[in-house]
């Protein structure tokens, strides 16, 4: 999630809506299908459900939060059948992924909160606060010893020691800060860094989108020391969430409209440019997930009037 616009758009949605927008029951997204029947191509969230994150599973479900109030909607991507997991009474949710023990991991926003979720039963396994202040919670990986989440107002990583304890003082999120080549952004709010973040092809490194300086970048976890990654061709300018599949880097460019494909050097340090997928379906798109042969994007369509509790969005899916 990236842009000021965006931002106060969905921040005074929620304001606004206080939650209500979700109150009433919710049928499912569409009608459980055949067997034989095709997947759907689009895949509709609730009412009043602005998504942003998504993360899709081994069997096909995909799960996606709120940036009014951080519920969490899960869906079935063979059928379209969903149903809200849990229902958010604030903070927001952003990135989330899925862990080896079957928990979501919700990156807050500008709660500064790091919420873990059990993806079966909805139930709230922990909460940590990993910044206060002028911070954003954007985005998050599992990979490299833990859980890394983005904060696009501060030059710093989050890292959670995702394994099976989550509470103590050993499972609290850790602070990493941003060096190297990493271009630094004002402090208080105004100009965003770090936005998506993936893990590059060898696992032993992340991959950071910086807004602000419209660059990728290839960080360190032991230090946090980043370099830019050379591109050769292709962009990752309005570039929001991240997804490796192999050495395949997809680049959701939400102001953009369009998916940048890249081809990856194994470390990371290099990106060439495939192609650029566009549709007619994209909202302002600023996640995405591979699941089959499938990308599926979804759209959080900041330009909406959230504030109607009829607006809904989609997750759309794209030929890899």
């Amino acid at each position: 999630m990236t842009g000021p616009l965006g931002r106060r758009r969905f921040i005074g949605a929620a304001a606004a809506l206080g939650g209500a927008a979700l109150a009433g029951p919710l049928a499912p997204s569409a009608q459980a299908r055949p067997a034989e029947t095709r997947r759907p191509d689009t895949l509709a969230t609730p009412p009043g459900f602005q998504p942003e994150g998504i993360a899709v599973s081994g069997r096909g479900v995909a799960y996606t939060g709120s940036l009014i109030d951080g519920s969490i909607y899960r869906v079935d991507l063979a059928t379209g059948a969903g149903r809200i997991l849990t229902r958010g009474q604030g903070p927001m949710a952003v990135g989330l992924k899925l862990d080896t023990y079957g928990r979501l991991l919700v990156a807050g926003g500008d709660s500064g909160r790091i919420r873990v979720i059990h993806a079966g039963d909805g139930r709230a396994l922990a909460t940590h606060q990993a910044a206060t202040g002028a911070a954003f919670i954007n985005d998050v990986i599992v990979g490299c010893g833990g859980a890394w989440f983005t904060d696009s107002f501060n030059d710093v990583l989050y890292f959670l020691p995702a394994g099976r304890e989550l509470t103590g003082a050993e499972a609290a999120p850790r602070a990493v800060p941003l060096g190297g080549e990493w271009a630094p952004v004002p402090p208080g709010g105004q100009h965003w860094g770090a936005n998506g973040i993936e893990r590059t092809p060898d696992g032993r490194a992340l991959l950071v989108v910086h807004d602000t300086a419209e660059a990728l970048f290839r960080v360190d976890p032991r230090t946090g020391d980043a370099t830019r990654t050379v591109l050769d061709g292709g962009s990752v300018g309005n570039g929001d969430g991240l997804v490796v599949h192999g050495r395949t880097l997809y680049v959701v460019r939400n102001w953009a409209y369009a998916v940048d494909v890249f081809t990856l050097s194994g470390d990371g340090r290099r990106a060439r440019f495939v192609k650029r997928i566009t549709d007619p379906r994209f909202d302002e798109p600023t996640t995405a997930a591979v699941h089959g042969d499938r990308l599926y994007v979804v759209n959080a369509r900041f330009d909406a009037d959230w504030s109607d509790p009829a607006t809904a969005s989609t997750i759309v899916s794209c030929p890899l």
